[in-house]
């Protein structure tokens, strides 16, 4: 399957939900089909940012998801509140948590994939598994539930690093393609599912102003 660069988002028509908020800090439910951040092509201006800085005129993004992946997502009111939440994200103090439903039956209940992920320039926006170019790429998983007609295992995922499309590739390397991923999966995988099927569930990280520890669940809605 050929990729190319200059995609255009479908109209996104679902709305963001606000999950938690104060003075510094915005927590929200990103849709699936809705980028993080407006691209370059002025056909994709729609995005969590585009929408909120007319609400928020300060909000900055503290991190991203792909555009299909859906969850929680959070924002910083304020440059030195990103400042303080980027130092969090780079530092790995932040746990992250997605549920994801994997094509056919994974064997393990639990296990650590560790595969380097490299830029793949041939085969753009796609990346890959290379030991000798890559960055480490850790993600942990937990057995949720394995279903049946057709077969498929939901899956507790907590990425130890945040490496671009790092689920959706350490997914595709056990042979296990996440539902509906365009460009880790198979013709078959992907028609499985209207949406790429994987939502950030949970986050913890420290309140940048209060330290406070701060735990936000969002349910998965697949």
């Amino acid at each position: 399957m050929s990729v190319i660069d200059d995609f255009i988002a479908p109209p996104c028509y679902e709305q963001i939900e606000i999950l938690w908020q104060d003075e510094h800090i915005l927590l929200i439910n990103k849709p699936s089909g809705l980028l993080s951040l407006s691209g370059k092509n002025p056909l994709n201006k729609d995005s969590v940012h585009h929408r909120l800085v007319t609400q928020f005129p300060t909000v900055t993004l503290a991190h991203r998801l792909d555009f299909g992946t859906s969850g929680i997502m959070l924002l910083a009111k304020s440059k030195e509140v990103n400042a303080q939440l980027t130092k969090q994200f780079q530092e790995r103090t932040v746990i992250k948590r997605y549920e994801a439903m994997l094509a056919g039956h994974v064997v393990a209940e639990s296990a650590c994939i560790e595969l380097s992920i490299a830029k793949d320039p041939s085969n753009f926006p796609r990346l890959k598994v290379c030991a000798l170019t890559g960055k480490p790429a850790s993600s942990r998983y937990q057995v949720v539930e394995r279903l049946h007609n057709p077969e498929a295992t939901r899956v507790l995922f907590t990425p130890l690093t945040g490496r671009t499309h790092q689920l959706r590739i350490h997914s595709q390397a056990i042979q296990h393609p996440i539902l509906g991923c365009d460009l880790y999966g198979t013709a078959e995988t992907q028609a499985m599912a209207p949406r790429l099927l994987l939502h950030a569930v949970e986050l913890e990280f420290l309140h940048p102003q209060t330290n406070k520890p701060m735990q936000i669940t969002c349910p998965c809605p697949f």
